[in-house]
């Protein structure tokens, strides 16, 4: 959401903390300051710069239990282009989820239907006027988090990955 995730690794003595290296400095500047101090899956989380620059790969034939992973080719990055509007369109964690890509045959009631299943309460819902992008409101920011995290690029069908993102409206 504040910029593309290149590795993670897990710590081996503290499983619910990690080091995450992203594309540059702007972007993990982006996410400490968007993310610091929010909640997921119940807890709060804490987002600091590491004293290190990169996250090392294991060594070749170094079994690290697969807390270390590289995610430099990854289809979810979103900001690949150089100057895509994609950097225009980052806002904090907010209730209201900005979705794009939907295709024609995709209603307001499967997309409420598909939110609700992540574990929250879809409250609004708004189509734009073409029918390609939408605004929809979940209960809490930590509902909202939830559903991205489960939705973003969820195959939609007729090769149509749903793009979701946080909105700076609200419906």
């Amino acid at each position: 959401v504040y910029g593309d995730v290149q590795r993670v690794k897990i710590l081996y003595n503290k499983k619910d903390s990690a080091l995450i290296q992203m594309a540059d400095g702007n972007q993990s500047q982006l996410a400490m300051s968007h993310l610091n101090g929010q909640k997921m899956y119940g807890k709060i989380i804490r987002v600091t710069l590491s004293k290190h620059q990169t996250v090392q790969l294991p060594r070749e034939g170094l079994d690290d239990q697969g807390l270390t992973k590289d995610f430099g080719n990854s289809p979810l990055h979103r900001f690949k282009k150089p100057g895509s509007k994609n950097f225009q369109n980052i806002f904090p964690p907010s209730a209201t989820l900005h979705l794009s890509n939907i295709p024609p045959s995709v209603s307001e009631d499967d997309l409420r239907m598909l939110f609700a299943n992540t574990g929250g309460t879809v409250k609004a819902f708004k189509f734009f006027q073409d029918h390609k992008m939408a605004l929809l409101q979940m209960s809490t920011v930590e509902e909202a988090i939830q559903a991205l995290i489960d939705l973003h690029n969820y195959n939609l069908g007729e090769n149509h990955h749903l793009r979701v993102s946080f909105s700076k409206s609200t419906i």
